[in-house]
């Protein structure tokens, strides 16, 4: 790994445990993100994005065992749907603790994605804590598939800019979202 790509993790993760937001690539699009437990994190990002804390947010853990912490009882058919997802899946799950109450819908559930793409997983694992992950626009907005259509509005608002992939032009495409109900009943969001 490159220098670069060694301080941009190093500075991500100091100004989040400051409870600071940061602007990162993630194996979707660009996303804004902060520390998933700190809830005065998750309202500095909600303001970014002018949205009310009643809307989720998702978040990216570098591994499926992190899952566990963060869900009560996670359906046993979520292991299979990771394991042989083909393109980055978020997963609604029923059960969310160990977050910020402000990130944690009103029905109890939470969006988790286990990201492989080498800088989102790299900075969950260094964080070792879930990391929020919201497209990088104000809500109501087109989202940002590359740095280049993220606003100036928005990169002024959070606390640190990532380099890494700020000049890569392809159009990555939002995660498939499905939802999971009692007994591992699968309701899918967007394929």
């Amino acid at each position: 790994m490159n220098q670069e790509f060694i301080e941009d993790i190093k500075n991500a993760c100091k100004v989040m445990y400051e409870g600071g937001v940061i602007l990162y690539p993630t194996d979707t699009v660009w996303g804004i993100g902060c520390d998933a437990t700190n809830e005065e994190a998750v309202r500095k990002v909600y303001e970014i994005k002018r949205r009310v804390d009643s809307k989720a947010m998702l978040v990216l853990v570098d591994s499926p065992v992190k899952v566990d912490f963060y869900v009560n009882d996670v359906p046993d058919v979520a292991w299979d749907l990771i394991e042989l997802a083909d393109k980055p899946l978020t997963i609604i799950y029923e059960g969310a603790r160990n977050l910020a109450p402000n990130l944690i819908s009103a029905d109890g559930s939470v969006g988790i994605r286990v990201t492989s793409e080498k800088f989102s997983h790299r900075l969950c694992q260094q964080f070792r804590k879930a990391i929020v992950s919201t497209s990088a626009n104000i809500s109501g907005e087109p989202g940002a598939a590359c740095f280049d259509e993220i606003t100036d509005e928005i990169k002024s608002s959070v606390d640190y800019i990532v380099n890494y992939r700020q000049d890569d032009l392809s159009r990555p495409k939002p995660s498939s979202i499905i939802k999971l109900g009692k007994g591992g009943v699968i309701n899918i969001i967007r394929p």
